[in-house]
């Protein structure tokens, strides 16, 4: 059973109020008092994966002791919140991990993904794309078209090949190494352009390659005439769920032009990264 809450800290010594705490503490109309210590705590449980405890709890988001142990109890009581047998730490409770599972699905992705694209594309000039993997394959579910003249073909709903397409080898990349190792003993390498990579050693290369700087490339691997390049998209548990990409013709997508193309690209993903929850460093381009 969980120990009783140590002695209320006196006025003088509490830790000072976090920003959702001082906004319910000021009496704002329309707001809960409750409701708004309940997410301060949710948000300060959610920085210290590793635990934290009432002691610490309370300071971070400015209550007494007695205040916040209620609150945490009612959070743990629906499952927001878990307590830790032994050493008394909470973490994020299972029906936390529950909704945002449920929340997260591609449809989800469509629909905060797509206006982020099309500014993606209006920026860069080139068609920008979002995609997830289903076992070999690349399963694109968001497309915005180049500006200008060129339009590259392609759809939402089409697959691409992994071993031949930045948006796969980024995907690959972000797999776990058992999971990576069984899917590459059965993987096709088929020739699609001279580019093609289609031995499995300059494949891993090219993934841990991946894995190092946070961004995959397609050189002409797909298609001769198209460069592209792409970042991962990630949840609130940091998981790669999605690679976001733009795609153009060489001429546009030059070396030159790569530098100013991956930053646009790599704040566009760390957007929607941002909207699903993800809160973490990443990688930069």
């Amino acid at each position: 059973m969980t120990s009783p809450p140590t002695k209320a800290k006196s006025p003088a010594t509490a830790a000072p109020k976090s920003e959702p705490v001082r906004r319910a503490a000021s009496g704002e109309s329309g707001r809960i008092q409750s409701l708004i210590r309940a997410a301060a705590i949710l948000d300060a449980v959610a920085r210290r994966p590793e635990g934290i405890s009432l002691a610490q709890l309370s300071a971070e988001v400015g209550l007494h002791n007695s205040t916040a142990f209620h609150l945490i109890q009612t959070l743990v009581n629906l499952d927001f919140l878990t307590q830790g047998p032994d050493n008394r730490q909470y973490r994020m409770g299972s029906r936390i991990f529950a909704l945002a599972a449920g929340a997260l699905n591609d449809n989800t992705l469509l629909a905060l993904a797509t206006p982020l694209l099309e500014r993606l594309s209006a920026e860069t000039g080139d068609a920008a794309h979002l995609a997830v993997r289903s076992r070999h394959e690349i399963i694109v579910i968001a497309r915005t078209a180049a500006s200008g003249l060129l339009q590259l073909a392609g759809h939402p709903g089409a697959t691409r090949p992994a071993h031949a397409t930045a948006i796969g080898k980024l995907l690959l990349a972000a797999m776990p190494d058992e999971d990576l190792e069984r899917l590459l003993e059965t993987l096709p390498l088929p020739r699609l352009t001279p580019n093609t990579i289609t031995d499995m050693p300059s494949l891993r290369r090219e993934l841990d390659e991946v894995r190092r700087t946070g961004i995959a490339h397609d050189n002409c691997e797909l298609d001769a005439d198209v460069r592209c390049i792409a970042v991962a998209v990630r949840d609130f548990a940091g998981r790669c769920v999605a690679a976001m990409g733009i795609s153009g013709p060489v001429w546009r997508i030059s070396a030159e032009a790569l530098k100013q193309k991956s930053r646009q690209l790599g704040i566009a993903a760390a957007a929607l990264s941002a909207q699903i929850g993800f809160a973490g460093p990443d990688k930069a381009p």
